[in-house]
Formats: C-alpha cells, structure tokens, sequence
C-alpha cells in the first residue's frame, strides 16, 4: 500500500475483495477508513465492521456483503472522486445523486464524515471522498 493516497488504497482492497467475492477483509485504518466503513455498513454495502488493534497497529475486519444467492456483491462500484491532487469540494446544493440515487457519494464535511443525502439535510457542503454504488 502506498502512504500517498491511504483512502485510495482502502477502496481498492474493497472494490478487490468484492469482484474475488472475499467474504472478509483486513485493512490498516484510521479514524476516516473505519468510518467510511461504518457508513458503508449503515447503507447496506458491507456485513459489519470490526476495528482492532496489534500492538501499536489499528486494522479495520471488514465482512462483506453478497445478494442473490452470494453471486453478487452489494458493492457494484466504487470509485474516488477527490484525490491528493485534485481535491472535490462542493456546497449542498452541487451534491451529486450516484446512479439516479440508487448509490451513495461519501463527504468529509465541517461536522465529519457523512453521506451525500444526510448532508443535503443539514445544509452542508464538503469534500467528496468517494461514490458507491
């Protein structure tokens, strides 16, 4: 894993484990990968989420989630949106809907990380992390 784009790495080894239809993965965390997790959890995306610690090292236990018999993943798609050199910020009302509002875009904002349809409701704008769909 790169140190430059932490986020970045955290969505590949998801978007990874979903199309090798792992049934759980361990990645390194902080406190923004673990609630991007949690949030992907709360929307549906992931099982569950289990932070943990070896030593010194935080890890996040990511359970994944598949409908349809296990044949297809929760997650279809995600993606990147603001990078290290191309930062996306937006107010409320530039939010973009994900697959017609069938997905989520994931935002850093003033009051922490949040979805794109509860940061509509408290007028606020932010850093668009990532989409999922």
């Amino acid at each position: 894993m790169s140190r430059s784009d932490f986020i970045g790495d955290f969505l590949t080894c998801i978007r990874n484990a979903a199309q090798a239809k792992k049934d759980k993965l361990t990645v390194p965390a902080s406190s923004m990968t673990v609630r991007i997790a949690e949030i992907l959890k709360e929307e549906g995306f992931v099982e569950n989420v289990k932070p943990f610690a070896e030593g010194q090292k935080r890890f996040a236990r990511i359970h994944m989630k598949y409908v349809g018999g296990g044949k297809k993943a929760a997650i279809q798609g995600i993606r990147r949106v603001s990078k290290p050199g191309i930062r996306c910020y937006v107010g409320f009302n530039k939010i973009p809907k994900v697959q017609g509002g069938l997905g989520i875009a994931i935002l850093s904002t003033s009051r922490g990380v949040m979805t794109d349809r509860q940061a509509r409701e408290s007028k606020i704008g932010g850093e668009i992390i990532c989409k999922v769909w």
